[in-house]
């Protein structure tokens, strides 16, 4: 039902049935209804209408929201789903040229790993598209499937720490949370040469915190420009669900990545 159907109703019903009723009281009814009787029934009768009414109405309207939220919380899903086929085919390009140059160079040992880069990149996202969105797999268990499945194609261990309820975000911040823990990972793998990678998501006193650290060679933040690829990507994840990002790390000495959002979706 449209609103402006509701809107029409709205001005109807309640009209029809008031209006109805006082014609009959003071055609029909007039020698059998004393007045005061008719000024109590009416007063029961407006009540019991509009109360009906007003929720019935509502309850469409709350109905209509939701659907139109579930419709746009999708339309992300999809268009994160596209983003992903989008760079996964970016990605792969430019690696396949880089291979091509290297087996032409002989270079075996660099073509070898990008051989592996290509290979990991695909596990990656066959995982993200085989994903039905409608399905109800909760975010946390598919954060440690995601996370355990990287693990084994990666050779690096992992500790994955969730205490968070399963309905905590919204899916759209899930899309976004899932692409930071994704791309901070893939920095990891590419770069830090880490052993070890730890994740830690949890509801803090005013909102949410991940963290991710990992101990590999590190970097000096101070040099670094938040420019590069990776971290642009992750900075702007993490604006979009009005969450703040902070990085921290030294060389030999590990990086450690930090986010927090205002929790307005959830609870503890």
């Amino acid at each position: 039902m449209s609103y402006r159907t509701l809107k029409i109703l709205s001005f109807l019903i309640p009209t029809l049935l008031i209006g109805g009723f006082e014609l009959l009281r003071h055609s029909v009814f007039v020698h059998y209804m004393s007045m005061s009787v008719g000024n109590v029934l009416i007063i029961i009768l407006t009540f019991a209408i509009f109360y009906v009414f007003s929720t019935w109405m509502f309850k469409m309207i709350e109905e209509k929201n939701q659907r139109l939220t579930s419709e746009r919380e999708m339309r992300a899903i999809y268009e994160e789903r596209e983003r992903l086929a989008k760079e996964l085919h970016d990605n792969i390009a430019q690696t396949l040229f880089l291979l091509k140059v290297n087996l032409k160079k002989g270079k075996m040992d660099e073509a070898k790993g990008l051989v592996n880069s290509i290979d990991s990149n695909v596990r990656q996202a066959i995982y993200n598209l085989r994903i039905n969105p409608s399905e109800m797999i909760s975010f946390p268990k598919r954060v440690e499937k995601w996370v355990e499945e990287w693990s084994t194609v990666t050779g690096i261990d992992t500790n994955v720490s969730l205490k968070l309820k399963e309905d905590y975000f919204s899916p759209s911040e899930e899309v976004q949370i899932f692409g930071m823990i994704q791309e901070a990972f893939a920095n990891i793998r590419k770069h830090s040469g880490a052993k070890n990678v730890s994740l830690s998501l949890k509801a803090a006193p005013k909102g949410w915190e991940m963290i991710i650290q990992d101990n590999g060679r590190g970097f000096s933040v101070k040099n670094r420009k938040m420019n590069q690829y990776g971290l642009v990507m992750l900075k702007e994840r993490a604006e979009k669900i009005e969450a703040v990002m902070d990085i921290f790390s030294e060389i030999h000495h590990g990086t450690k990545i930090i986010v927090r959002g205002s929790g307005k979706n959830g609870a503890i």
